[in-house]
């Protein structure tokens, strides 16, 4: 008789807590506190992410789950208006990209992110309508290459910008066509696609693919309407596959010949939630459905981490609505800020410090000049205190809410006045050895550390020192002199990033004695940013590329990546907590600002299940 050990190689465990790791994937083990058999399932299910920027349904798409481009599309039904704009999408944000040189919807896709292919589709509000045009992507702009043999809209396609196919679409062409990077060739029979076919999705290589679902126009003895049926080609053939479980048209695909996922659609009403996984010859129905009946999008990524942009959920009109699929052990919550409630008095580089419900502003400017306003946050409202003692802006600030502290800041050519908060009131304390303006800190009140910043002459200041309650003393220069950057950790454990360093991209760790410029550097330089966190689990928030940005990236004591956008673009804001729970507030607009957003990161817990017999 087979016992779990011998089908296992295991034993079953006898644990009092639940692991937390992937290793007890595919095991089962007894919780000794809860009293029950458990193990992790797996789990396919479907998230909200960010909407795009432009609503859009037809579009195309390609690329990965977190490194999709989606191009073109109908703005609203029947063609009436089309698009031409681009969008990438980095597994938090859609960001505008170049626009391509056609406006139109239904058209062909393959490639990558940064190497897509743009072809056939049509734009009815112009005198071509249905198109043959096709166009390459390079990451950033569009350039219009050689025309298909055929004109045809709402065609299949996958493969690389250099190797793709391109199938069916109206009007009425069955033809196959085979991309080499510079011309289209007409491949002849047994190529030609079985059927008419057209708003269908498809995956996969130019030697190995597939398309699905859709409608077939007329002929080979095939019904109109929508279609459950599979399609493989192996490069030079079309043969049947296994069919759908839900027939429809309009539908998103993505993965390989042998590992797809078809999803969405219209029925032809309502339009569908339904999810459907591929192994190259049989479509099994999944648990996870769209939140949504939506349809008219494709989709890019893989059969276990797919990305759905865009579409229609009623026949009128587009959406921009986008969802990410995953199948994983895991149970994923996305990144992401919300509103809190704003300051009394607007403001912009201010002090901060604290945690997302227990937060510390000080000082601060306005037009009218520099402000000694001190509120405080409870996760909801923002509270009038005692004022600090020397109004100022662009000081530095660290500690808690009930022991805070200010130093530095400005106008003029910097200050040393240091001040400390004991939850009622400032106190002036010992100056800093070096006065400056935009100082960043870090730390608590009776071990705080103040680094950089800006005074006159001789400008930025690479100058960094150490308060122990009492007093500052001088240590360990960071290697860049810089300003308007931010800072994160402990004084023993500090991290200093972005700013007016040559890149701005530049990071530094501290060890309580020196700094050193590590290999990890910002996706985007940026300056005037707020940081909260620990020297292994930081965030840079907000700051300006030129013009104030949303853009947030998180550091994970390796390396930096880009996460949720904040709403306000903004710069100089006041920031305090950790990576899990930060807060930011106040910052400069066109003006003073007063509002305040709160970051709860992402998260990632096994997905455990508690075995029962029903």
């Amino acid at each position: 008789m087979s016992t779990y050990k011998n089908l296992i190689g295991k034993d079953v465990n006898f644990l009092t807590t639940d692991p937390d790791n992937d290793a007890a994937e595919g095991q089962i083990w007894y919780n000794s506190t809860a009293g029950a058999f458990k193990n992790v399932a797996g789990a396919s299910t479907w998230s909200s992410t960010v909407d795009l920027n432009t609503a859009r349904r037809e579009s195309g798409a390609a690329g990965t789950q977190t490194a999709s481009v989606v191009f073109g599309g109908g703005l609203a039904p029947n063609g009436s208006t089309d698009t031409a704009a681009t969008e990438e999408y980095n597994g938090f944000n859609f960001a505008n990209s170049g626009n391509m040189t056609t406006a139109r919807e239904g058209l062909g896709a393959a490639g990558t992110q940064t190497a897509a292919l743009a072809f056939g589709g049509a734009n009815y509000g112009t005198p071509e309508g249905v198109s043959k045009k096709t166009e390459t992507y390079n990451g950033s702009s569009w350039t219009a290459v050689n025309d298909m043999n055929n004109v045809r809209s709402y065609v299949a396609g996958f493969g690389l910008q250099t190797a793709a196919i391109a199938v069916g679409g109206g009007p009425g062409t069955a033809v196959t066509e085979s991309w080499d990077g510079t011309n289209w060739t007409n491949l002849s029979a047994p190529s030609n696609v079985p059927g008419i076919l057209f708003t269908n999705a498809s995956c996969g290589t130019q030697t190995a693919g597939i398309i699905f679902g859709g409608s077939f126009l007329d002929g080979f003895n095939q019904p109109p309407g929508v279609q459950s049926t599979t399609l493989d080609w192996n490069g030079s053939t079309w043969t049947a596959g296994g069919n759908m479980n839900t027939a429809r048209r309009r539908l998103g695909g993505a993965g390989t010949s042998t590992a797809a996922l078809g999803f969405g659609g219209y029925l032809p009403s309502p339009f569908s939630t339904a999810t459907e996984a591929y192994d190259g010859s049989t479509w099994t129905t999944l648990s996870a459905t769209l939140a949504t009946g939506t349809g008219h999008m494709h989709g890019s990524g893989t059969a276990v981490s797919a990305l759905s942009a865009g579409g229609a959920t009623s026949t009128a009109g587009a959406v921009a609505t986008s969802y990410e699929f995953n199948n994983t052990i895991n149970a994923i919550t996305q990144a992401a800020w919300a509103a809190g409630g704003a300051l009394n008095t607007a403001r912009f580089y201010l002090g901060g410090c604290g945690t997302q419900t227990a937060g510390l502003a000080f000082g601060g400017n306005e037009p009218g000049g520099s402000k000694n306003e001190t509120e405080e946050y409870n996760g909801s409202t923002w509270s009038e205190q005692n004022n600090l003692t020397t109004a100022r802006a662009y000081l530095g600030g660290c500690g808690t809410q009930t022991a805070g502290l200010g130093f530095g800041g400005g106008p003029s050519t910097g200050l040393g006045n240091t001040e400390e908060y004991d939850g009622t009131s400032w106190s002036e304390q010992n100056d800093l050895n070096t006065v400056r303006q935009g100082p960043s800190g870090c730390g608590t009140q009776t071990a705080g550390l103040a680094f950089g910043g800006y005074h006159a002459p001789p400008g930025a200041s690479n100058a960094t020192e150490e308060y122990d309650g009492s007093s500052w003393t001088t240590t360990g220069n960071l290697n860049t002199a810089n300003y308007q950057f931010a800072g994160a950790g402990s004084q023993t454990a500090a991290l200093a990033f972005g700013g007016q360093t040559p890149t701005k991209r530049q990071t530094e760790e501290y060890n309580g004695t020196a700094w050193t410029t590590v290999p990890a550097t910002l996706t985007t330089g940026v300056s005037g940013q707020s940081g909260a966190g620990t020297q292994d689990s930081a965030i840079s928030a907000l700051g300006t590329l030129g013009g104030n940005t949303t853009q947030t990236e998180q550091y994970n004591g390796t390396g930096w990546s880009i996460s949720a956008n904040a709403t306000q673009a903004r710069r100089g804001a006041g920031a305090g907590g950790t990576v899990p729970a930060a807060l930011v507030f106040g910052g400069y607009v066109t003006g003073e600002a007063a509002n305040t957003e709160e970051f709860t990161g992402g998260t990632s817990a096994l997905n455990i299940k508690t075995i029962t017999t029903s």
